[in-house]
């Protein structure tokens, strides 16, 4: 069995569980070390008990770097009482940074693939320091045996032109996974369309205040037809104020943290609409990213909105559905919206429902690819039970 050191920059973070269920689906053995955003460790993800680097604070660059450094000191004493891995996935550049530390603790050749979901601002500064971290992410890189993305837009805007990674590319889109497989009737189904008040879903991370200020607005601006329906983890280092904000507005809700996948399905029944459009980094990471709730949107046949010039709003015009807005303000959204009524809902959603749903799911068989991938830059052979699978 391929045995994966998965060091995260937040064990906490939803993503890194849905890519522990991946490994182990795939038939890995995943060991989990990584900092944490919360004041005392995390005990358990997915049934295991991560390997505790330490506290950092989002938003925080000069905290995350001296628990970085901290931690590459200690982090051979972290790992001393497990087995050598096979293989290290290190996910963001400061865990690539640890990865090399960690296979000098192991004293054996470890192979490192570098995860990277996203590009940070800091990266693509035309400045000292951003020519600085470019730098450094190449050193860093220089011998990994694997780029795991999430979009082709960071690989033909960042990767490809800066010269960043040499080696080979895996697109690892952040869908959906479930484990069994869900037919076109099953979707219509389990998600029941519910009558209007239009309800707009923003789930995830939610991190931009632009979109939170735009929704509220065009909700005011329409009185109530369109409800707002916030779920996920704000964050509050980019709006302190976010609670009080919501509360003050009188068609946004906020309905706390979910469970993914466990909680898809119900969640996303309780709306018409995703809204797929992110500012946080605009004209930068936020365009050139296919964020998780695209694809967990469509899933359920909630009707993505997005910017037409974005790499969402391109992806999401190829495959014929959405709501594709030309600017980003609440008239341009009441121009799409503000004269909606359910026969022209009802097409929009059947347009979403009738694509394949493998556009939108990882399933078992993409499981097991991705850790026979990984496994073929080790020299582990595939297990008895991974051909039996297949």
């Amino acid at each position: 069995m391929l045995h994966v050191l998965y060091l995260v920059h937040d064990v906490s973070d939803p993503a890194v569980r849905r890519r522990i269920i991946m490994l182990k689906a795939g038939g890995a053995q995943v060991t989990l070390a990584g900092f944490r955003r919360t004041v005392s460790p995390i005990a358990d993800v997915e049934g295991l008990r991560p390997i505790d680097l330490g506290a950092t604070r989002d938003g925080r660059f000069a905290q995350r770097l001296a628990a970085v450094t901290k931690a590459a000191v200690s982090i051979g004493s972290k790992l001393g009482s497990m087995p050598r891995p096979d293989l290290i996935v290190a996910r963001n550049l400061e865990m690539l940074a640890l990865a090399r530390r960690a296979r000098s603790a192991f004293q054996a050749t470890v192979p490192i693939v570098y995860e990277c979901l996203d590009i940070h601002r800091l990266m693509l500064r035309d400045d000292l320091l951003g020519r600085a971290m470019r730098g450094a992410e190449r050193y860093l890189a220089r011998d990994v045996k694997l780029l795991v993305t999430s979009s082709p837009a960071f690989i033909a805007n960042y990767f490809k032109p800066f010269g960043q990674i040499a080696a080979p590319v895996e697109l690892l889109e952040n869908k959906y996974f479930e484990l069994a497989a869900v037919s076109l009737d099953d979707r219509i189904a389990a998600e029941g369309p519910i009558p209007p008040p239009w309800r707009i879903g923003w789930f995830g991370a939610l991190r931009c205040r632009r979109s939170l200020e735009l929704l509220a607005e065009f909700s005011r601006r329409l009185e109530g037809r369109f409800e707002i329906i916030l779920r996920g983890r704000p964050a509050l280092s980019e709006f302190p104020d976010f609670h009080s904000f919501v509360e003050s507005e009188p068609w946004l809700a906020f309905g706390g943290p979910y469970r993914n996948p466990e909680d898809m399905a119900t969640i996303y029944r309780e709306v018409h609409f995703s809204w797929a459009i992110d500012f946080f980094e605009q004209g930068l990471n936020s365009e050139w990213l296919l964020p998780n709730r695209l694809y967990e949107g469509c899933r359920f046949g909630a009707v993505p909105i997005s910017m037409g010039h974005t790499e969402t709003g391109r992806f999401l015009d190829q495959q014929g559905i959405g709501v594709l807005l030309p600017q980003a303000t609440p008239e341009a959204l009441e121009a799409a919206l503000g004269e909606l009524e359910e026969h022209r809902f009802g097409k929009l959603r059947a347009r979403v429902l009738a694509r394949n749903p493998r556009t939108w799911s990882h399933d078992r068989s993409d499981c097991r690819a991705l850790v026979e991938k990984l496994r073929g830059l080790t020299a582990v052979p595939g297990s008895y039970a991974a051909k039996a699978l297949a």
